[in-house]
């Protein structure tokens, strides 16, 4: 039960911090990496930009 509860804590931290990167990008910076400001959610989500 304790590691099912830290891998999702594990997840959520790394969603949160793929977000938090993205979101401080400028737009003209997101549009050279073929994102738009709405699909950094769905980006985060699939972990294709977390580390």
């Amino acid at each position: 039960m304790f590691s099912r509860l830290a891998q999702r804590f594990s997840a959520y931290r790394s969603h949160r911090q793929t977000v938090d990167l993205l979101s401080r990008m400028e737009d003209y910076q997101l549009r050279d990496i073929g994102l738009d400001r709405g699909d950094i959610d769905m980006i985060a989500k699939r972990g294709r930009l977390a580390s």
